[in-house]
């Protein structure tokens, strides 16, 4: 299934809209709650001008970016984790998710209709978080009842775990995302059993009416600027990241080609896309990394979480390359480009080989030998 980022909020912040320019697809996107009742996919591109120049270096007849999944979630009401609006539905597809991106209603506009009846940034994040807390809250409560009753048995081991539920139970309660808790390594592992919602990795959305034509991260609007400030000083609390995005442009923009979409941002001073900057994000978020292979038929992007072994990459290539893996000739991506070819790399010396315990690197190139014929 791939790595996947789920885009939540209130009803009527625009999620629909940006999901809709992030997959350039026609998702509904009409003004009024719950118009996404069943989660919509799209897989992105990971934007990345690395592969673009590995495929001019190696001519490549075909370039392949890494991909990110993104799940546009219905809309979360006040009171979902008792049931109201979707309830249940909707938190059960969070969980499904490895990373949130919360889209936080910026914009100002008379004629789309905010749930809570204003805009108001704080309040909402905190609708949405508080919603998370309680059914973490719920579930962690459940887990410490039966914990608690199997530790009446003196085993340290289980009185250990209850005395960890009993501490996570507090700390959701005290309004914290377990995410913020300082774990040992068994707790952590305690933890992923949950699935909690509040232990995924966030960031935030600010989603204005128009940006400032200096750049991609500022409202045009001083009274959205001052929203998207709330945004910031909200994500700050957790350390999550914030990306500020007009989702009425970036609609704009995915009715249009490659070279159009990059002639209009050049026109209203703008570097990037804010999309290209939160599908960047999520793909951080994740804790993910790129390697590469390159050569006459294709450049690829290939995703692995950071830390991941040489051989472990290359079961994501083919699962024999992982099973026969003899060892990995490895160019680093800086190297390559400046040797201008693999042969000139390894003529400079640039090469190297390494095997099974090696720890892949951002941007390695690299060229797997491997022998199955023993299987």
């Amino acid at each position: 299934m791939g790595f996947s980022c789920g885009i939540v909020g209130l009803p009527n912040v625009g999620k629909s809209t940006i999901f809709n320019a992030l997959t350039a697809s026609k998702v509904s996107a009409d003004n009024y709650p719950f118009t996404t009742i069943e989660p919509n996919i799209g897989v992105v591109d990971v934007p990345d001008e690395r592969i673009d120049l590995l495929a001019r270096i190696d001519k490549a007849e075909k370039k392949v970016y890494t991909t990110l999944r993104f799940v546009d979630i219905a809309g979360l009401v006040k009171g979902a984790s008792k049931g109201e609006g979707l309830g249940n539905k909707f938190l059960s597809h969070i969980r499904e998710v490895d990373a949130i991106a919360y889209v936080v209603r910026c914009f100002v506009n008379k004629d789309i209709i905010h749930v809570e009846g204003d805009v108001n940034p704080s309040r909402d994040i905190g609708i949405i978080n508080t919603e998370l807390l309680l059914a973490d809250l719920d579930t962690v409560d459940k887990r410490l009842e039966k914990a608690a009753r199997a530790a009446k048995s003196g085993n340290k081991k289980l009185i250990e775990e209850a005395d960890f539920f009993k501490r996570l139970s507090l700390h959701l309660s005290a309004g914290k995302k377990a995410i913020t808790l300082q774990m040992k390594l068994e707790e952590q592992e305690l933890s992923k059993e949950l699935n909690l919602l509040t232990s995924k990795p966030a960031m935030y959305i600010a989603n204005v009416t128009e940006l400032n034509q200096s750049g991609i991260t500022v409202a045009s609007n001083k009274e959205e600027q001052a929203y998207v400030k709330e945004v910031e000083a909200e994500a700050l609390k957790e350390s999550a990241g914030v990306v500020v995005i007009s989702g009425k442009l970036e609609a704009e923009l995915a009715e249009l080609d490659v070279a159009e979409r990059a002639e209009y941002l050049k026109e209203l001073g703008i570097k990037r896309s804010g999309l290209d900057e939160m599908i960047e994000k999520g793909y951080r978020l994740l804790n993910l990394m790129t390697f590469f292979t390159s050569g006459p038929k294709e450049a690829k992007a290939w995703t692995i979480v950071q830390g991941t072994r040489a051989p472990q990459a290359a079961g994501k290539i083919h699962s024999d390359f992982e099973k026969g893996f003899i060892k990995a000739e490895i160019i680093s991506y800086d190297h390559y480009v400046k040797a201008g070819s693999e042969a000139a790399a390894r003529e400079q010396g640039f090469l190297r080989i390494e095997g099974k315990e090696y720890v892949m690197q951002e941007g390695d190139v690299v060229y797997f030998r491997f022998n199955v014929s023993g299987r």
